[in-house]
């Protein structure tokens, strides 16, 4: 009676991991198992996330449009203007990454804080911070590039394949 009462409890709660262990009988551990995974997989709303991530991004576009207003009326021309806004992009990314901010943004706007300079700036800077402990060569040295080193690799050889594709084709009088 007591193991009936037992069994009936796990089938009306959630399932746990012990639970899943605990069963003997394959087909059946299987679909506890199914369950269980069903049960802590988080759901997502995609459309509220496809908000949140236009929002951050668009803040953080707004800034940058606004440096480079902000740089053109201080009298720089277009092409000075633009780098000094990159530079700034970059700057304020790396000390948001360093005071914790930029993650908690992330966090909130997802795919929003990838906004390519900034996203770029963040994957540099919170590797070293967080290998620091480890120290300046085997730490910060080592670490720097784990997630930008693919990014700047790749980013390179194609830009390698392109130009060499260009090239041909302007021997070849196509282009």
């Amino acid at each position: 009676m007591q193991e009936n009462s037992k069994n009936e409890q796990n089938t009306n709660s959630k399932p746990t991991m012990k639970d899943v262990l605990n069963q003997t009988d394959p087909n059946t551990r299987q679909q506890v198992y199914n369950q269980y995974v069903k049960d802590i997989t988080p759901t997502h709303n995609w459309f509220a996330n496809v908000c949140k991530a236009f929002l951050i991004g668009g803040i953080i576009c707004t800034i940058g449009q606004g440096l480079l207003n902000l740089y053109k009326a201080m009298g720089f021309n277009e092409e000075v203007a633009a780098l000094y806004n990159i530079v700034t992009l970059v700057g304020l990314s790396a000390l948001f990454t360093g005071l914790g901010w930029y993650g908690k943004w992330a966090k909130f706007g997802g795919a929003g804080t990838l906004v390519p300079i900034t996203g770029f700036a963040n994957s540099v800077a919170a590797p070293a911070i967080e290998f620091k402990k480890e120290g300046q060569v085997f730490g910060i040295g080592c670490k720097i590039f784990n997630i930008a080193g693919p990014v700047i690799l790749y980013g390179i050889l194609i830009s390698w394949v392109l130009g060499v594709i260009y090239y041909i084709l302007l021997r070849l009088g196509i282009v």
